[in-house]
């Protein structure tokens, strides 16, 4: 799978920890950045994610940042871009299944190194349930 990767310097230490690890596991690894801990903003980073998921270079995208959230709403303005913020294994399992996230976005204040990866994991290797989500899908890409 082609994913694309970013943070601002409050994600940068796991973006790196989880970029190694997607590319362990067969992926194609695209990094937009940051490069270092350095402070950044985050929009400049985040949005070229976001753009490259919907402009179908990549399947999915990963950002990260110190709580996520801001990364969750940059990624989400882009259209076609579904990002969920995922704090736990459930929140994760059903950004994929109810929701078709193509993008997680992860705190790194929030939740150790473990846990980070095994949302990603979970994340990769959920599918989606289509059915009576597949509508709501289509409707979210109305807007």
């Amino acid at each position: 799978m082609k994913i694309a990767i970013g943070s601002d310097h409050a994600g940068f230490r796991y973006k790196e920890r989880i970029k190694q690890f997607l590319i362990d596991l067969g992926h194609e690894v695209t990094d937009m950045g940051t490069y270092s801990d350095e402070p950044v903003d985050y929009p400049l980073f985040i949005r070229p994610v976001a753009e490259a998921v919907a402009r179908g270079e990549v399947e999915r995208g990963v950002v990260l940042g110190g709580s996520g959230n801001g990364e969750a709403i940059a990624s989400n303005r882009v259209k076609g871009v579904r990002a969920a913020l995922c704090w736990n294994e459930e929140s994760a399992r059903l950004g994929r299944q109810h929701n078709d996230a193509n993008v997680i976005s992860i705190g790194e204040r929030m939740m150790d190194e473990e846990t980070a990866l095994k949302l990603v994991r979970i994340w990769l290797d959920t599918p989606f349930e289509g059915g009576r989500h597949l509508k709501r899908i289509q409707e979210l890409d109305t807007y």
